[in-house]
């Protein structure tokens, strides 16, 4: 009975893809991903602001720059390992967003 129930909510997560586009897919996706990668960057920069820089190459606008950058390539690395699963969350609330919208066009006799 057990994996008859999950058969079947399998089933339904399948059917909930193949309704979106492949394009819809690798857009959400990639929103889901760049959305927590952007977040976990902004959790980060409190964690770099107290650290001092050293001379005679630290300090100045060039640094401030570069450190920008580099908390983002930070924040990227760790959306790209998928431990985090801010994105995984994101995206299935996408998906579920897009199947609703998609629901109510069809309802209302509009097209997609």
């Amino acid at each position: 009975m057990m994996q008859a129930a999950q058969a079947g909510a399998a089933s339904a997560a399948n059917n909930a893809k193949n309704a979106l586009s492949a394009r819809d897919m690798a857009r959400i996706d990639g929103a889901a991903n760049e959305f927590e990668a952007m977040f976990l960057s902004e959790m980060m920069k409190p964690m770099f602001e107290g650290l001092s820089t050293e001379a005679p190459f630290g300090g100045g606008k060039g640094e401030e720059i570069f450190r920008g950058m580099m908390i983002q390539e930070y924040g990227k690395m760790l959306s790209g390992t998928g431990r985090i699963g801010i994105a995984d969350a994101v995206r299935a609330e996408m998906i579920r967003m897009q199947e609703q919208a998609n629901g109510q066009t069809k309802e209302k006799g509009g097209i997609n």
